[in-house]
């Protein structure tokens, strides 16, 4: 007898939210958890991403020291009032070269792979949304399960 072809679903969520800082680290864990615990889904994979050019979803530890650490190197690596052409003729009234430039090193998306009903995440692993062109009253994650 011929095991029955699992039905896989995708499931598309968005997770609205706001930054307050220019550059911000949101541990954005817990939001993403309640959102596949909404889902009903036990095995699969999970992707995140921002629709943003100047913010990123990043795994990383949450702890206080390094995520100030995270936020010196970035600001050290790249100079916000750079000459920059971007901003000699900025699209949108924002002079943000220096956060497209910092996205350069940031991923737009994450997986992570979830099994048993749980996310596999690392014991020292979060879910960071960083803004780096903030602050903005809207941003989003688009959250897409695959999985049964």
């Amino acid at each position: 007898m011929r095991p029955r072809p699992s039905s896989m679903k995708v499931m598309t969520r968005t997770l609205r939210l706001a930054t307050t800082e220019p550059i911000q680290l949101l541990d954005i864990t817990a939001d993403v958890d309640g959102l596949f615990q909404s889902v009903g889904l036990r095995d699969g994979l999970l992707t995140l991403m921002s629709p943003h050019t100047t913010a990123h979803i990043n795994l990383n530890e949450h702890e206080p020291q390094l995520q100030q650490d995270m936020l010196d190197f970035l600001t050290r690596l790249v100079a916000r009032d750079g000459d920059y052409r971007h901003n000699r003729t900025p699209v949108d009234g924002r002079n943000n070269a220096h956060s497209h430039l910092m996205g350069l090193l940031m991923n737009a998306t994450e997986t992570v792979p979830f099994a048993d009903g749980k996310l596999l995440l690392g014991g020292w692993q979060s879910v960071f949304f960083v803004e780096l062109d903030g602050p903005r009253a809207q941003r989003q994650v688009h959250l897409q399960f695959l999985g049964q």
